[in-house]
C-alpha cells in the first residue's frame, strides 16, 4: 500500500503544480536562510568565546576571598551579648601569601599549568600624552605556557623582556594613543610614586580592544619594584588541559587554598548568558519562518482535498482505510517539506558562501574583518527538522478531514 500511496500523492502534487512549487520555495527560503543564519550566530558566538579564551587565563587566582573575613572583635562576641559600634575592620597588605608555595602545589596537580603575576595600575606618558594602563609583571618563560601572548605579538619577541635593562611589552592600540612604535623610550609612573623610563620591546595585538589599548607587560621583578611591592604576587594564571572544565577546577582549587579562583566562563557570565538568550531567539524565528511556510503546504494539501473529494470516496470504496487516505495526504507534505529541505540546504550553503566572501571592519569589544561563519550538519539537520514538522502538522489537518468523508454521501451527491 505504501508505494500506491505515494504514487497517488505524487499525482496530486503534480496536478496543482504551480501551488506545490511556490510552497517548495517558501520551505526551502525558511530552510535556507536558518541555516545561513545559524552558521552566522554559532560563528560569531565561538569566535568570541574563542577570543576570550585566548586572551585570559582559563582560572585566575586573585588576591581576595569570596567571602569577607569574620573581624576579630565579631568572633570573639559571636553571641551578640555586645554590641560593637565604630569598629574599624582590621587591613592587610594585598597579595597572595606563600606564592611560591601555591605555584608549586598547582603545578604538581594533573592538566594544570602555572604562572605568577603582579597586577597593577600605571600612567604611560610619552611626548606630553598621557594614558592610563594595567601593567603586568611576567615571568616570560611560564607566561608562554598559560597565555596566546606570544602569538599575539606583532613586532619583536616575547624574550625580549630580558633584553632592556626596562623592556616594556605594549598593545598597538595604545601605542598608536601615545603616539609611540618599536625601541621609543617612555615614562611609566606608579601610584607608590615610583617612575621608571621603560622601552618598548615589543607590540602585540589581540584583537580585544580594551587589551590593545590598556595592558602592557614588564618583567615580574620590574614591576614589583616599580610598584614598590618587593616579592609580591597578587595573581595567579592557571592554564588547564579541559577548557570546558575550568568552572569545577576553579571551585577546586579556591576550596583547596582559600583565595578567590575564577575561571574565564565565570568571569564572562553575563556575556555567556546573553549568547544563550539570543540562541533561543534565533530558533524562536526560524521555527516562526517554516511555520509560516509550513502553511504554504496547509493550502495546497487543502486544496487538493477539496478537489479530490469524489476521489477520495472511490477509493475508499475499493477498500481504502482512513489511515491509508490519510497517509497519502501527509505523504503529500512530507514529499513537499522533503524537497523544500533539500533545495534550502543548497540556498543556505550559497548564502553561507556569499557572506564568507564579504569583509568589513568593526571596533566594539573585538575587531574583525571578516564575518566568522561554523559550518555544521547539525544545523542543516536541526532547519530539516523544523521544516518537516510544519510540513507534517499542515499537512496532518486536511488529511484528517480527508479520511472521515464517507464515500456514498459523495457519490450520491455527484449523481
Amino acid at each position: 500500500m505504501t508505494p500506491l500511496a505515494l504514487r497517488i500523492a505524487l499525482i496530486h502534487l503534480r496536478a496543482r503544480g504551480r501551488q506545490t512549487l511556490v510552497s517548495l520555495l517558501g520551505v526551502a527560503t525558511g530552510v535556507g536562510f536558518s541555516i545561513a543564519m545559524a552558521a552566522l550566530m554559532q560563528g560569531s558566538q565561538l569566535d568570541f568565546i574563542n577570543k576570550i579564551i585566548d586572551a585570559t587565563p582559563h582560572i585566575m587566582i586573585k588576591d581576595e576571598f569570596r567571602n569577607p573575613a569574620e573581624q576579630p572583635a565579631a568572633r570573639r562576641y559571636a553571641d551578640g551579648a555586645v554590641a560593637l559600634e565604630g569598629a574599624k575592620p582590621t587591613e592587610e597588605l594585598r597579595g597572595i601569601k606563600g606564592a611560591g608555595r601555591t605555584v608549586t602545589q598547582l603545578e604538581a596537580m594533573p592538566g594544570l599549568v602555572v604562572a605568577p603575576i603582579l597586577r597593577g595600575q600605571v600612567v604611560i606618558r610619552y611626548f606630553g600624552k598621557d594614558e592610563a594602563a594595567a601593567i603586568v609583571g611576567i615571568d616570560p618563560e611560564r607566561h608562554r605556557r598559560v597565555s596566546q601572548l606570544a602569538g599575539d605579538i606583532r613586532d619583536g619577541r616575547l624574550e625580549d623582556l630580558h633584553t632592556a635593562a626596562n623592556g616594556l611589552i605594549m598593545g598597538d592600540g595604545l601605542a598608536r594613543k601615545l603616539g609611540a612604535g618599536m625601541g621609543d623610550t617612555v615614562t611609566v609612573s606608579s601610584p607608590a610614586g615610583v617612575v621608571f623610563k621603560m622601552k618598548i620591546v615589543a607590540l602585540f595585538h589581540t584583537g580585544v580592544i580594551s587589551l590593545d589599548e590598556g595592558e602592557v607587560y614588564a618583567l615580574l621583578k620590574k614591576v614589583q619594584v616599580l610598584q614598590d611591592r618587593q616579592n609580591v604576587v597578587n595573581r595567579i594564571y592557571v592554564k588547564t588541559d579541559d577548557v570546558y572544565g575550568a568552572f569545577d577546577r576553579a571551585r577546586a582549587i579556591e576550596a583547596r587554598f582559600g583565595y578567590r579562583a575564577e575561571s574565564w566562563d565565570e568571569a564572562n557570565q553575563d556575556i555567556l548568558e546573553a549568547l544563550k538568550i539570543r540562541n533561543v531567539i534565533m530558533y524562536t524565528v526560524v521555527a516562526a519562518i517554516l511555520l509560516v511556510a509550513g502553511m504554504g503546504i496547509f493550502n495546497v494539501v487543502s486544496t487538493i482535498t477539496f478537489e479530490k473529494l469524489r476521489d477520495i470516496a472511490i477509493l475508499k470504496s475499493m477498500g481504502f482505510r482512513e489511515a491509508d487516505i490519510r497517509a497519502i495526504f501527509v505523504l503529500q507534505g512530507l514529499i513537499a517539506g522533503t524537497a523544500g529541505s533539500v533545495l534550502g540546504w543548497a540556498l543556505g550553503f550559497g548564502l553561507c558562501q556569499i557572506m564568507s566572501t564579504i569583509e568589513f571592519k568593526v571596533r566594539f569589544a573585538t575587531d574583525m574583518t571578516q564575518l566568522p561563519l561554523y559550518y555544521s550538519p547539525w544545523h542543516y539537520a536541526i532547519a530539516t527538522v523544523f521544516a518537516m514538522t510544519a510540513a507534517g502538522l499542515a499537512a496532518y489537518i486536511p488529511a484528517r478531514r480527508a479520511a472521515r468523508v464517507d464515500p456514498v454521501d459523495i457519490i450520491r451527491g455527484a449523481a
